[in-house]
C-alpha cells in the first residue's frame, strides 16, 4: 500500500479492523512450507503455543503472556525465520463440563438414553440452579452441548486474539477434542501401553466428591481450613493402660490400621511393636515408627487411617499396611464395615455413621466418643492446610480406586534424571524459572494419574474381557487396531467380539473413564506439528523452539509435555523455555476468578487502542509480575501516546522529500544514525534472548530522543531546499523512519503497519529486521548537541519565556570533546535554539550559561 493518503490527522482508531482484514486477505502470517523447506529445520522458527480453556471468557493475563509469544514471533519472522505459529483451543476437561451445567442448567446421567429432539431448560446463567435441579441428559446430549459452546466460545476468543493482533496461523489451529486429536492422544497412550509405560492399579486415589473424579497430584492446592484436635485414647493390648492421640479427623476410626510416631521420640519408643485396640471398633493395631511422624505436633503419636491424609497412604506404602478404607465415591461412609470390625457392639457403633457424610460422621463419633469416655479434650479450632482440586469447592477425600497411570519419574531413577537433565540442557528465560521444574520434578510421590471419571474428553482406548460370571478381568486388556483410532468404546467394539457380547459374561466391557485433559494437552507439539499424521511438518518444527506459558502450569503443562516427549522420543520437545509472570491487581494480589478481581480485556482494547495495550504487555520482562490498573492503567496510557506519536512523527519526516541521490553528509546526521546503529545492535540482542522488555526500553528511548530533540534540531534544513545539508536531513530522517517503525513493529503492530503503509510496498511484518548502516558518524554529536539544546530550553522555562524566544548570546561550557562534538551541528542548534550567538569555555561538564534573551515586544 506504497504511496497510501497519509491522513490529515492521523489516529488509532480504525487500525485493527483495517489491518487484520489486510492479513487475512493477504496471508501475511501464513506458515510457507515451500519457504521452509527450502530454508530447512534452522529456517523455521516453531512455537508450541498454549491453548487456552474454551470455557468462559478470556481475561487480561491471556493478553499480557500471549503478546509476549507475540513480539518474539513478529520478530524472528522478521529476522526471515519460516514462523510456525498455531493456535490450539483445550475443550475438555472439568472447567467446560461445568460451565456446560451451569449455562445450560443441566447434568450428565449415563444411564439415560439419548433425546435427539433434547432441547436444554436453559441458554445462559444457570448458575443459581442447584445441581438437585438441573435437568438429567443422556451422555451424548451433554457432549453435544459440550461441544456446541465451546465452538462458540472459540468464535469469541479468536475475534479478541484477532483484534490483539496475534499473528498466529488461523489455518494451523487444533482442538483436543477432534477426531485428529482423539486419534494423536488414543494412540501415544497406546504406545505408552505397549512399552510398559502406562498401567493400572488399584490405589488410594485422591477424589473430588463433587466432579465425582480421580485427581492428579498437579491438580493439587492448599487451602485453608478450620479444625480441632479431638484427644482419642486408644487401649493397650495388655491392659497396661491408654495411648492417648489428637487427630482432627476422628470420622475415621473405622478406617484405623496402625497408631505411629517418630523412631526418635523416647516417649514412645518403649511401644514400638506392641498393640493397642481402637476405641468403639475394638480393632487391634500395631505401633509402629516412621521418620515423618511429627513429634511436635498434637501428642506426637498419630492414627494412620485409610485414608486421611497423603501423609497416610506413605505411611500405609511403606509401612506395608492393611487397607480398611471406609469412604465412598460420593464422600459418604460405606455401609458395609471393614472385615476387622467383628463385634456386635463395634458394628453397631459402625452402623451409627454408615451413609452419613464425613461432617455428620464426625459429629456422631464424637458423640460415641463422649459416651464411652474415650474422648478427651478438644483444642480450640485453628487453621490448617487442606488439599483441594484447584477448580474444586470441598477439601478431596482418599478412596481407593482403579486408575491408569503414565510413569513420571517419581519411582523410576533413572527417568527423573533424564527430565532433569533435559531440563537443565533448555534455555529458560528466566533462567530460575528451571529451579521450579526440577524441584517439581523431584518432590514427586507417585506415578501420573490419567484417568478421569468424567463425560466431555478423549476416551481411553480400551476394553477388558470379562469372565464367566461376567467381572472384568483386568489382566485381559483389548486393544483396538491402531488404524481403526479414534474410538469411542462405549460405541465401538473390540477385535473379534461382537456388539451383542456387550456387558454378557464371556464378552466384553468398555472402559468408561476419559483421559485427563493435561494427558492430551501434553501432547500439543504433536497435536499441532503432525505427529504420526504429518511426517514432512513434524520434521520441519520439532522439536519446537519455543514453550511459551504461565508459571503456575510448570507443574502441570510444562512437565507433562516434557513426559510425553522423553517417553516418545527420548528428547525434550522444545530448545526454550518463555515463562510469563502474573498479574496482579493494584494491591499486587493475584489476579484470579476466585478472587473477583479478574479484568476483562475488551473493555480495555476498545478504550485504548490494541496497540497500547501490547505497549503494557511488553514492558514487562518474562517471569515479573505486572500490576494493573483497570481505573487508571498509566502503561498503557504511555502505550497509546507512544503509538500516537509514531504516526504523527512518520507524517512529519515523510513531508520533506529526499532529492534523487542524496547522502548522509551532515554530521548530526550521521551521528543520529550512528546512535541508531547502536539501537538496533542493542534490542536485536535484547530480542534474541527473549528480553522484550528491554528492547522496547532502548527502542523508545532513542526514539523521544529523534523526535524531541533530533527532529527539531534538523526540521529547518530539511525544510529548506537551498540549503546545502537538506538532502542529507531528509534521507537521514526517512533511513531513521523505516529503522524505528521496523525496530517497534513487534510491539505497536497496527501504527506501524499503517505508517509503513504510507511509503513503503508489502507489510511491514515481513519486511527484513534492521541492520546497523555503518555510516561513518560520531554518536557523541547527537549527545552533546541534544545535551545543549535541554539545556537552553529549560533556561528558557525557568525565565518564563517561550521556546520561540530569540537569543542573543549563549555560552556553552564543557570538555574539549563535548565541545568539539557541538561546533559540528552549531547550525542546526543555533537555528532551532533561536541563537544568534555562542561561545564556548572549557568545563569537566557540559553547562549552559549566560543566556541573553532578546525581549519580546508587548
Amino acid at each position: 500500500m506504497a504511496d497510501a493518503s497519509i491522513p490529515d490527522k492521523p489516529a488509532l482508531e480504525g487500525l485493527e479492523s483495517k489491518w487484520d482484514a489486510a492479513w487475512r486477505e493477504q496471508g501475511t502470517y501464513l506458515f510457507d512450507r515451500d519457504a521452509a523447506k527450502a530454508r530447512g529445520r534452522a529456517g523455521v522458527y516453531s512455537i508450541d503455543t498454549p491453548p487456552p480453556t474454551a470455557s468462559g471468557s478470556l481475561h487480561i493475563g491471556h493478553v499480557f503472556s500471549f503478546t509476549h509469544t507475540d513480539v518474539k514471533a513478529r520478530f524472528e519472522r522478521m529476522r526471515g525465520k519460516s514462523v510456525f505459529y498455531p493456535m490450539g483451543w483445550d475443550d475438555n476437561g472439568l472447567p467446560t463440563e461445568r460451565r456446560v451445567q451451569n449455562y445450560y442448567g443441566v447434568r450428565c446421567d449415563p444411564s439415560l438414553p439419548y433425546d435427539a429432539d433434547f432441547e436444554p431448560p436453559f441458554h445462559g446463567d444457570a448458575k443459581s440452579l442447584k445441581p438437585a435441579d438441573q435437568v438429567p441428559i443422556s451422555r451424548r446430549n451433554f457432549i453435544e452441548l459440550c461441544e456446541t459452546l465451546t465452538e462458540e466460545d472459540e468464535k469469541q476468543f479468536e475475534s479478541l486474539f484477532r483484534q490483539l493482533g496475534l499473528s498466529v496461523d488461523w489455518t494451523q489451529t487444533y482442538r483436543t477434542i477432534s477426531d485428529e486429536t482423539i486419534r494423536t492422544s488414543q494412540l501415544a497412550f497406546l504406545r505408552n501401553l505397549e512399552r510398559g509405560e502406562a498401567y493400572q492399579a488399584l490405589a488410594p486415589t485422591l477424589w473430588d466428591i463433587d466432579f465425582r473424579s480421580a485427581i492428579a497430584q498437579a491438580e493439587l492446592e492448599d487451602r485453608e481450613q478450620q479444625a480441632s484436635y479431638h484427644e482419642v485414647a486408644f487401649h493397650k493390648t495388655d491392659g497396661s493402660g491408654d495411648v492417648h492421640i489428637q487427630t482432627t479427623r476422628p470420622e475415621l476410626l473405622a478406617a484405623c490400621v496402625a497408631l505411629v510416631a517418630n523412631p526418635d521420640d523416647e516417649r514412645y519408643k518403649p511401644l514400638f511393636g506392641t498393640t493397642v485396640r481402637t476405641p468403639l471398633f475394638d480393632v487391634e493395631v500395631p505401633i509402629l515408627a516412621h521418620p515423618l511422624a511429627q513429634q511436635d505436633k498434637g501428642s506426637g503419636i498419630a492414627m494412620i487411617c485409610t485414608f486421611g491424609d497423603v501423609t497416610d497412604i506413605i505411611w500405609w506404602r511403606e509401612l506395608q499396611l492393611p487397607n480398611r478404607t471406609i469412604l465412598g465415591k460420593d464422600g459418604r461412609i460405606l455401609a458395609d464395615a471393614p472385615d476387622a470390625i467383628t463385634t456386635d457392639a463395634a458394628k453397631a457403633a459402625y452402623a451409627e455413621i454408615a451413609g452419613k457424610t464425613v461432617f455428620s460422621a464426625k459429629k456422631r463419633i464424637v458423640e460415641l466418643l463422649e459416651e464411652s469416655g474415650d474422648l478427651g479434650s478438644v483444642s480450640k479450632p485453628f487453621s490448617h492446610p487442606v488439599k483441594f482440586f484447584e477448580k474444586g469447592d470441598r477439601p478431596l477425600e482418599i478412596v481407593s480406586t482403579r486408575q491408569w497411570y503414565l510413569r513420571n519419574g517419581a519411582r523410576d531413577e533413572d527417568l527423573r534424571d533424564k527430565l532433569i537433565s533435559l531440563g537443565r540442557g533448555m534455555d529458560w528465560h528466566p533462567d530460575f524459572m528451571r529451579v521450579r521444574y526440577e524441584n517439581w520434578t523431584n518432590g514427586l510421590t507417585g506415578d501420573w494419574l490419567v484417568s478421569r471419571q468424567r463425560f466431555f474428553g478423549v476416551p481411553i482406548p480400551l476394553w477388558y474381557a470379562l469372565d464367566e460370571n461376567g467381572d472384568r478381568d483386568y489382566d485381559r486388556v483389548l486393544t483396538p487396531d491402531l488404524a481403526s483410532l479414534p474410538i469411542d468404546p462405549t460405541t465401538d467394539v473390540p477385535t473379534g467380539y461382537s456388539e451383542e457380547q456387550r456387558g454378557v459374561p464371556g464378552g466384553f466391557d468398555a472402559e468408561k473413564d476419559i483421559f485427563d485433559t493435561w494427558a492430551t494437552s501434553s501432547l500439543t507439539p504433536q497435536l499441532a506439528g503432525g505427529w504420526q499424521r504429518d511426517d514432512e511438518l513434524w520434521n520441519l518444527v520439532a522439536p519446537f523452539d519455543v514453550r511459551p506459558q504461565g508459571q503456575d502450569i510448570i507443574r502441570t503443562w510444562l512437565f507433562s509435555t516434557m513426559v510425553r516427549s522423553v517417553l516418545e522420543d527420548g528428547r525434550a520437545p522444545w530448545s526454550d523455555a518463555a515463562i510469563s509472570g502474573f498479574i496482579v491487581d493494584p494491591d499486587r494480589k493475584k489476579m484470579s476468578k476466585s478472587k473477583g478481581n479478574v479484568v476483562t480485556p475488551a473493555d480495555i482494547l476498545d478504550k485504548h487502542g490494541t496497540d497500547a495495550v501490547r505497549y503494557w504487555s511488553a514492558s514487562s520482562r518474562l517471569g515479573a509480575d505486572a500490576a494493573f490498573d483497570p481505573q487508571n492503567p498509566t502503561q498503557v496510557k504511555i502505550g497509546r501516546r507512544l503509538a500516537i506519536k509514531v504516526l504523527n512523527a512518520a507524517k512529519f519526516v515523510l513531508s520533506f522529500p529526499v532529492p534523487e541521490g542524496a547522502e548522509v553528509t551532515h554530521a548530526l546526521d550521521a551521528a543520529m544514525l550512528a546512535t541508531l546503529d547502536g539501537v538496533v545492535r542493542d534490542a536485536t540482542k535484547a530480542f534474541e534472548s527473549y528480553d522484550h522488555a528491554r528492547a522496547l526500553e532502548i527502542t523508545e528511548s532513542f526514539f523521544w530522543t529523534f523526535c524531541d530533540d533530533y527532529l527539531e534540531l534538523v526540521k529547518e534544513r530539511a525544510y529548506d531546499r537551498g540549503d546545502v545539508g537538506q538532502a542529507s536531513a531528509a534521507l537521514a530522517l526517512r533511513l531513521a523512519l523505516s529503522t524505528l517503525l521496523r525496530l517497534l513493529a513487534p510491539v505497536l503492530a497496527f501504527a506501524t503497519e499503517e505508517a509503513w503503509s504510507w511509503f513503503e510496498e508489502g507489510s511491514i511484518h515481513t519486511a527484513g529486521w534492521p541492520e546497523p548502516l555503518e555510516l561513518a558518524g560520531d554518536p557523541n554529536v547527537l549527545t552533546a548537541v541534544s545535551a545543549a539544546l535541554v539545556g537552553i530550553r529549560r533556561a528558557k522555562t525557568e525565565a518564563k519565556a517561550s521556546q520561540k524566544t530569540p537569543v542573543a548570546h549563549v555560552t556553552i561550557a564543557g570538555p574539549a570533546d563535548v565541545i568539539a562534538a557541538i561546533r559540528l551541528a552549531e547550525g542546526d542548534l543555533k537555528a532551532v535554539g533561536r541563537i544568534a550567538d555562542v561561545s564556548y569555555a572549557e568545563a569537566d561538564e557540559l553547562a549552559v550559561s549566560d543566556i541573553e534573551l532578546v525581549p519580546q515586544e508587548a
